[in-house]
């Protein structure tokens, strides 16, 4: 996958009207800290010589490891080899593939309608998974919950952007609200806030990855954390989700070397 991010599709920070509901979060302990931490390892991949020729390579790297990376963390763990291959039909994994190729058609308008692509992301994520009339149907406990995470996706804040994104993840995968295929749609998600807030326009680094190399035990702990509700709960996995960020930006950075070494 390469994607198309053209010069109007990444929004710069923006400074918010009225008071900043987001602002808060960077005061909760430890995560100010891991949010520059992130920045920090997001910039020198960034920075890596290689993306000057050959960005486009990366991304497809990068979107083939983070489908695999993403179906690992849904209890489908296959070799990157066999996915290169082609040779792995699990319908888990055809999903995230799905998924991970579709992201570049859906940077333009994710700020905007942020709930039409959310309905295409679970359409590619659970083709295989779930009943057709299903596809793309959030359930009806989701609407008003969804309502105001459409307003985070849609709105200027003055938050760092790895923590937008660890927000609108964290939000999709605690309420769930397609009922299959949710974790996939959540680091989608999440990845697309990463692009469109200037994290990472170019889609080159691998969050999944990093949530990967952290454990599925601890990412299921720090997702149970924030849907717990607590200033503590809700830091632990901000912070979880930044050091993921982190492992996702030496990821890409591996990828880098690899095209340079040929």
């Amino acid at each position: 996958m390469t994607l198309p991010v053209r010069p109007g599709a990444v929004r710069p920070a923006a400074r918010p009207a009225g008071p900043d509901p987001l602002a808060p979060l960077l005061d909760l302990p430890g995560v100010r800290e891991a949010s520059d931490a992130a920045r920090k390892g997001i910039d020198r991949l960034l920075g890596h010589k290689v993306l000057r020729r050959e960005s486009a390579g990366v991304s497809t790297e990068s979107a083939l490891r983070g489908a695999r990376a993403s179906a690992a963390l849904e209890g489908v763990d296959v070799p990157l080899a066999e996915l290169r291959a082609g040779a792995v039909t699990d319908p888990v994994v055809q999903g995230a593939l799905r998924v991970s190729a579709g992201l570049g058609s859906m940077v333009e308008t994710w700020t905007r309608a942020p709930g039409q692509v959310l309905a295409r992301l679970h359409v590619l994520a659970a083709a295989d998974l779930a009943d057709r009339a299903d596809l793309g149907r959030p359930a009806p406990h989701a609407g008003a919950r969804l309502s105001g995470l459409f307003s985070v996706i849609t709105g200027t804040t003055t938050a760092p952007a790895v923590l937008v994104a660890g927000l609108v993840h964290a939000e999709l995968a605690a309420l769930a609200p397609f009922g299959t295929a949710d974790g996939v749609v959540a680091r989608a998600a999440g990845r697309l806030t990463m692009i469109t807030r200037g994290l990472d326009p170019k889609a080159v680094s691998v969050p999944e990855v990093g949530f990967a190399e952290l454990g599925r035990d601890s990412y299921a702990a720090a997702l149970a954390g924030y849907a717990g509700g607590t200033p503590e709960g809700v830091a632990g996995w901000l912070v979880h989700c930044c050091r993921a960020t982190e492992h996702g930006g030496l990821e890409g950075l591996a990828i880098c070397e690899s095209l340079l070494r040929g």
